[in-house]
């Protein structure tokens, strides 16, 4: 009975929502430098998508701070840059497979099959310290992080544009620069270079926490909860409806 309550509140939720986000990816004219800077001469070929709203949709407030993201695409890798405004860039974590959104973080979710099984979670925070996972399928058909899985050849970087933990500047924010390489997610999933014309499910996210500080140091503001800004809208607070992320198409 409660899975079937469960199934029937996701059906009017994704009743009630727009249809995901779409995104054309195009093929990257030249070599991208893993800088974290944004500013490779290929990646004006990209264009940005549109600013993030609210996990629950637009009737929720307006996200506080812009957030948006590029990709490209070439027969090595799939490119992700973003870009975060943050008026205080800060983070704390340093372990990789910390679970990073307890900082501030920027999210990418992939099914390459798009059928919501075997998709993959990459987490990063603005000390480029990050956490990778896969799950067979999401949580509320039973299925369970994989947090074994590392995702080989992927090179990111991360630029801070202010100071990182300073609260006696104000920041213009940090921007992010990921290739996940074609051949990562061999290890638990069939996934090939995609063809021009074909699609993969994808959703990105934004964990923001309201923080305070003084010099040097920051600490989260008691008894606030997160802010959750996605680029395709789940409809709820729960990221794992894979059937509510938006659409890639890989085009030349």
């Amino acid at each position: 009975m409660i899975r079937l309550t469960a199934l029937c509140l996701l059906a009017g939720i994704a009743h009630a929502q727009p249809p995901p986000k779409r995104y054309t990816c195009r093929r990257a004219p030249s070599a991208i430098r893993i800088d974290g800077q944004l500013d490779d001469a290929a990646w004006r070929r990209a264009s940005w998508t549109a600013r993030f709203v609210d996990i629950q949709g637009a009737r929720q407030p307006k996200p506080r701070f812009r957030t948006r993201v590029k990709m490209l695409w070439d027969d090595e890798y799939l490119y992700v840059g973003a870009e975060l405004e943050e008026p205080h860039v800060w983070a704390t974590l340093t372990e990789h497979d910390a679970v990073i959104f307890r900082d501030n973080d920027f999210e990418v979710f992939l099914n390459p099959s798009g059928d919501g099984h075997n998709y993959f979670e990459f987490e990063i925070n603005a000390l480029n310290t990050g956490w990778d996972l896969v799950l067979p399928k999401p949580y509320r058909e039973g299925g369970k992080a994989d947090n074994s899985w590392e995702i080989p050849g992927l090179r990111t970087a991360v630029a801070i544009h202010g100071t990182l933990n300073d609260a006696r500047d104000r920041d213009r924010g940090w921007t992010v620069e990921m290739a996940f390489p074609w051949t990562a997610f061999a290890s638990r999933a069939p996934v090939a270079c995609p063809r021009p014309g074909s699609s993969w499910r994808v959703n990105f996210s934004r964990v923001e926490w309201q923080a305070e500080g003084s010099g040097k140091s920051y600490r989260k503001v008691p008894d606030k909860a997160e802010d959750n800004w996605v680029w395709s809208p789940q409809g709820l607070i729960n990221m794992h409806v894979p059937e509510r992320w938006g659409y890639v198409e890989f085009v030349r």
